[in-house]
């Protein structure tokens, strides 16, 4: 079986369609067997469900927000184990949340490792995606994504290791550092400079500048790792989800 064959998709990739149905026949036919829900999605859980179950796929993966969680960790847990979830990933702190400093970003290590427990009892592995915000660092060289995982030893991670090199970092580093966590990682990629513009300066798995066979490499060097295909905001759906599993297919 190639990693093709279990590639996911991050729904969140095909939100301007028309439907989510719709969506998930493009996906079906495309061969995607997988897929990665976002937070959004859980507002009509059953229809989640039903969709899943019709058009025969699977969510290993999920993105949850932290509203969900502070909401009531237990109960969403259940929901994500009821979907055939098996890790949830807090996509990102919530709006007005995102300027923090290093205590702050502690602060929020502390409250996902304290949600992660709660998940665990519940049978969901728990962890964090992260983005750029969390490549800053504090005036004493810390930087907020090490100060978040100090603060939650436990926390599973899903690297986006586009988002990563626009917060100034580099995936083999970040891999290398914290690859005991990866468990999950987004195949994006990065345009040239000035290019796709109309996609902010996204572009699909293997069509832009990323080296992507030196982080698979990497990536394998730590253990299973789920691979989602993403693209923040794709102009052709299809064009990018089927350029992702043909990406993805030439790594083995």
């Amino acid at each position: 079986m190639s990693r093709a064959d279990t590639l996911s998709i991050q729904l969140y990739s095909g939100r301007f369609m028309a439907s989510l149905e719709d969506q998930f026949k493009l996906l079906q036919s495309l061969g995607y067997r997988h897929v990665e829900p976002f937070g959004g999605l859980f507002a009509d859980v059953a229809g989640l469900k039903a969709l899943l179950q019709t058009y025969g796929m699977a969510a290993p993966t999920a993105h949850v927000g932290m509203d969900l969680w502070r909401s009531d960790a237990a109960g969403t847990a259940r929901i994500c184990r009821d979907l055939g979830i098996a890790t949830a990933f807090v996509p990102a702190p919530p709006q007005g949340e995102r300027d923090k400093d290093a205590a702050g970003w502690t602060a929020f290590g502390q409250e996902l490792a304290a949600i992660g427990k709660i998940a665990t009892a519940e049978g969901i592995r728990f962890g964090y995606h992260n983005h750029h915000w969390e490549y800053g660092k504090a005036p004493d060289g810390r930087r907020f994504i090490d100060l978040i995982f100090a603060a939650a030893p436990d926390l599973l991670w899903e690297g986006d290791f586009a988002w990563t090199i626009r917060g100034g970092g580099d995936p083999l580093a970040e891999i290398a550092r914290h690859g005991n966590r990866l468990v999950a990682c987004h195949v994006k990629d990065l345009a040239p400079a000035g290019e796709c513009a109309d996609e902010d300066g996204w572009a699909d798995p293997g069509h832009g500048t990323m080296d992507w066979p030196a982080i698979v490499k990497a990536m394998d060097g730590v253990g299973p790792v789920v691979l989602v295909a993403e693209h923040d905001k794709p102009n052709d759906m299809a064009r990018f989800a089927r350029r992702a599993r043909e990406t993805v297919a030439h790594w083995g």
